[in-house]
C-alpha cells in the first residue's frame, strides 16, 4: 500500500472512531438470515461448503462468514468460488479486509481491475470491481463489492465513508464484502472466465437482501 492509501485509510478509522464513540456503544442491527442458508444450487452449479482456517476465522473477527464452492456435474465449467463475510458492527476496530490487502499476502499479484456495473438476473444492479489476479502461472478473474444498507460499492475507501455516514444517520455500521471468484483455465480465454464469474454473480445476488439488512 502505497503511503497516500494508507494516510486516507488512517483518516477514515480515526473518524469512524470519533463518530461512533460519540454514538454510544450499541449498534441499530436490523435482522437478517444466517448465510449458511444461501442456496446450494443457482442453475446448474451445485454448491459445498468449505471449512476456512481458524488462523483466517481470528484475522476475520466477529462475523457471519459463507465460503462455498460451486460446481457443474457435467464438470464442462471450471468451478466459481463464492465468499461473503457479514460484519454485524465495525464499531470496535472491526474493520472489513480488502481482497487487495489479503490476496498478496498470500502469493497473488492483481494483473488488472476496474470497476463496473453488474446486472442481476432480476434487474437490480451492482456496483462491483473485476480483477484479473496471478500466482505463478496460474489466473483467477475476480469479482467483488461491498454490500450494505441496500448499496453495493465497489471502492473500500467510499465504502469506508458511506459507514461514517451511516452510523451518524441510522446508527448503524454493519457491512459485508462479496467476492466471486473463479479460475482462468490455460485453455480458455479471460473474457470466457468473466462470462462464467458474472453469470453466477447475476444469479446470486439476487438472494443477498435475505443476509446482508437493506
Amino acid at each position: 500500500m502505497n503511503k497516500a492509501r494508507y494516510w486516507v485509510v488512517v483518516c477514515l478509522l480515526a473518524c469512524t472512531a470519533l463518530v461512533l464513540h460519540g454514538r454510544g456503544d450499541v449498534d441499530k442491527v436490523p435482522a437478517s438470515e444466517p448465510l449458511n442458508l444461501m442456496p446450494t444450487n443457482f442453475g446448474a452449479w451445485t454448491g459445498k461448503d468449505l471449512p476456512i482456517d481458524d488462523k483466517i476465522l481470528e484475522i476475520l473477527g466477529k462475523g457471519d462468514f459463507l465460503n462455498r464452492v460451486y460446481t457443474e456435474p457435467s464438470g464442462s465449467r471450471p468451478p466459481v468460488g463464492l465468499f461473503i463475510g457479514y460484519f454485524p458492527t465495525q464499531r470496535t476496530g472491526q474493520t472489513i479486509h480488502s481482497p487487495q490487502h489479503c490476496l498478496p499476502g498470500a502469493g497473488w499479484t492483481f494483473e488488472s481491475s476496474r470497476y463496473t456495473t453488474l446486472t442481476a438476473v432480476n434487474g437490480q444492479k451492482y456496483q462491483v470491481g473485476e480483477y484479473i489476479i496471478s500466482n505463478g502461472e496460474s489466473k483467477q478473474f475476480v469479482l467483488y463489492w461491498y454490500q450494505s444498507h441496500g448499496r453495493s460499492i465497489a471502492n473500500e475507501y467510499v465504502s469506508k465513508a458511506y459507514m461514517i455516514a451511516d452510523a451518524i444517520r441510522m446508527n448503524r455500521t454493519d457491512g459485508s464484502l462479496v467476492r466471486v471468484i473463479t479460475p482462468i483455465m490455460p485453455t480458455e480465454s479471460t473474457d470466457s472466465a468473466r462470462q462464467r464469474a458474472v453469470a453466477f454473480a447475476g444469479q446470486m445476488a439476487t438472494q443477498l437482501p435475505r443476509f446482508i439488512p437493506n
